[in-house]
């Protein structure tokens, strides 16, 4: 399993950005991958980079659709390959 955390910043309609990525989560949520929205990122669990990617760009696109001019998305992958890399294991590893 691959976690990418991301973060879309809108550019350019004021201070709120929470319209668009109210808009961009549900955009990630249809997309069959298990979605964690947080307080300042979201962290996807995916198979492949293709299908997080694929998911990413989707959502950037629901942004750009609601009539932003830019956005900058922030996006970190963590792609373990000796243990099942799951937001679940990495909660409890802390709790």
């Amino acid at each position: 399993m691959i976690l990418a955390d991301v973060t879309y910043y809108p550019v350019g309609d004021g201070t709120s950005a929470s319209k668009y990525v109210r808009e961009a989560l549900s955009t990630l949520k249809s997309s069959g991958l298990k979605i964690y929205p947080g307080s300042m990122s979201t962290v996807i669990e995916g198979n492949n980079l293709d299908e997080i990617f694929s998911a990413i760009k989707k959502g950037e696109e629901t942004i750009i659709s609601m009539g932003i001019k830019r956005v900058e998305t922030i996006i970190k992958i963590d792609h373990r390959l000796d243990i099942e890399n799951t937001v679940d294991r990495k909660l409890k590893s802390i709790s």
